[in-house]
């Protein structure tokens, strides 16, 4: 059994921190806010991001960063992608040399365009940074937490690192695989979230089954178009990383970026949903990265721009639809190339 912190205390970190503490590991839940620390030490319950799951009596809580990581042989990273830069410089005068570092926040950060490896390969000791491992896949955080079945992918540059991180995270209810495509699986896991923003417009709209299935197999082959053009093996995004995670984020109830996009094509404006909402939806930020991504290594990506002409240039959703519609016609093995 490990001891393990875990870094943000959001619907996914106390998921996490639920699995791993009831698997037998000591768990530290770090929270950034004082006062969800004392309602989860208060109620045994993440109340504002989890409500309804029960957690474990053996979690500890705190809202102190050095006493969450010190002396710890891994520290699972779970923040908003946007925030993951500063937790990390805040935490890395409080780690061994040794820790193994997990990262499971998923998105591309903004103004330096960078990948959530490329951020920690920038602010932490080479020895912890060639040694992380990524965390992603299809999983609803409140599924999850239920113990109901389901699978995720760790990846690492070191296939005996990956392999430690799916002993550790591996239940009888959550089943993790092991990759080396870092890029590839990384790059899955923000991009399916503009994809989901795409799918709920469209389901917003009403414009029906077809269109939404025409959104998630075209939003898979921009997904790796973009990858492979940044390093990453196409064969990643036909696994749970990809396609796994991008089907279940664009049709699933609980997606908090379809949930999003169904709000902006009902006619509700970008603030008014997100100041409504507890909890991020990674998708609004990294469509802002991945629309100047593409733009900045010259890929053709129709829906992503689309997207950010929604959310950041006040598109209407039905004329962004329509734009797509109407696009040059082409055949299909030249729209997969």
């Amino acid at each position: 059994m490990r001891n393990i912190a875990v870094i943000g205390a959001g619907s996914w970190g106390t998921a996490l921190s639920h699995l791993l503490a009831f698997k037998g590991h000591t768990v530290t839940l770090w929270a950034y806010e004082p006062e969800l620390v004392e309602i989860l030490r208060r109620s045994g319950e993440n109340e504002i991001y989890l409500p309804g799951v029960g957690l474990p009596e053996s979690l500890i809580f705190t809202n102190d960063l050095q006493e969450a990581v010190s002396a710890k042989e891994i520290v699972v990273m779970v923040p908003p992608s946007q925030r993951l830069r500063g937790l990390l410089t805040g935490v890395a005068p409080f780690l061994d040399p040794n820790i193994l570092l997990v990262s499971a926040s998923k998105g591309i950060e903004n103004d330096t365009l960078r990948t959530m490896s490329e951020v920690v390969a920038e602010t932490l000791s080479p020895s912890i940074a060639d040694n992380a491992t990524f965390l992603s896949g299809p999983t609803f955080a409140k599924e999850v937490a239920a113990r109901l079945p389901a699978a995720a992918v760790a990846a690492s540059t070191r296939e005996e690192t990956a392999r430690r991180v799916q002993e550790i995270f591996s239940t009888d209810y959550f089943r993790v695989y092991t990759h080396t495509d870092v890029r590839g699986v990384e790059l899955g896991g923000a991009l399916k979230n503009v994809m989901a923003l795409a799918c709920g417009i469209s389901d917003g709209l009403a414009l029906g089954d077809n269109a939404r299935a025409a959104l998630i197999t075209r939003g898979l082959a921009e997904i790796c178009r973009l990858g492979v053009a940044l390093g990453a093996r196409a064969a990643t995004f036909a696994g749970l990383a990809g396609m796994g995670d991008l089907v279940l984020t664009c049709t699933g109830g609980l997606s908090r970026n379809r949930q999003v996009g169904l709000d902006l094509g009902r006619g509700k404006t970008l603030d008014e949903i997100l100041s409504a909402m507890k909890t991020v939806a990674e998708g609004v930020k990294t469509a802002l990265s991945a629309y100047q991504l593409a733009g900045k290594i010259g890929v053709d990506t129709p829906i992503i721009e689309q997207v950010y002409q929604v959310l950041y240039q006040r598109k209407e959703p039905k004329v962004a639809l329509g734009d797509l519609m109407e696009r040059s016609l082409k055949s299909e093995r030249e729209a997969l190339e």
